[in-house]
């Protein structure tokens, strides 16, 4: 990595010299580091440890809802076609098969949700078993999925899934 003088234009892109604009920061240890790649692998780790630690978290990433709750449950959510997987419940985290190459993202959906009356239900595809859950961020999911269904039309959103006829799997492009 090549040296950066006071002078030089800084690397942060602001058009600034250095020394008005990062030099600062990196002395106080806040210069910001570079992205890592997001991945919906990782994500769900990330939201199964926080609920193994009891921890209340959210996070919205393109049409996917990663959350986890205080009671320990946590799930992947889908937003187009409002497919969901738990990854953790009561404390307790669940494998769920996810497969991410360079152009698709394929999950293995356990259940369907829906948001009514403030309260988020699931389905389950394998035995139609309808849950009901109190305490989740029902409020904010809705929110997003409005957001999203505002924001793109409707054969948009229908052409981000492909149909695995073998394994009737939705699959993602990435």
């Amino acid at each position: 990595m090549a040296k950066i003088g006071r002078n030089d234009p800084c690397p942060c892109g602001s058009g600034l010299k250095y020394k008005r604009c990062c030099l600062g920061k990196k002395q106080d240890g806040a210069i910001p580091t570079p992205d890592k790649k997001i991945t919906v692998s990782g994500e769900a780790e990330i939201i199964r440890q926080a609920a193994v630690n009891h921890q209340d978290t959210l996070k919205i990433i393109g049409v996917f809802i990663f959350f986890s709750t205080a009671a320990g449950d946590a799930w992947i959510l889908e937003l187009t076609e409002q497919d969901a997987a738990m990854v953790a419940r009561n404390g307790k985290a669940i494998d769920v098969e996810i497969s991410e190459q360079a152009e698709t993202i394929s999950i293995n959906w356990s259940h369907r949700f829906k948001i009514k009356h403030k309260k988020f239900t699931t389905v389950a595809y394998k035995d139609k078993s309808t849950e009901t859950f109190k305490n989740y961020p029902a409020a904010t999911i809705s929110a997003t999925l409005k957001k999203i269904q505002r924001r793109f039309s409707s054969e948009l959103l229908e052409s981000i899934h492909v149909k695995d006829e073998d394994t009737q799997e939705t699959t993602s492009p990435a």
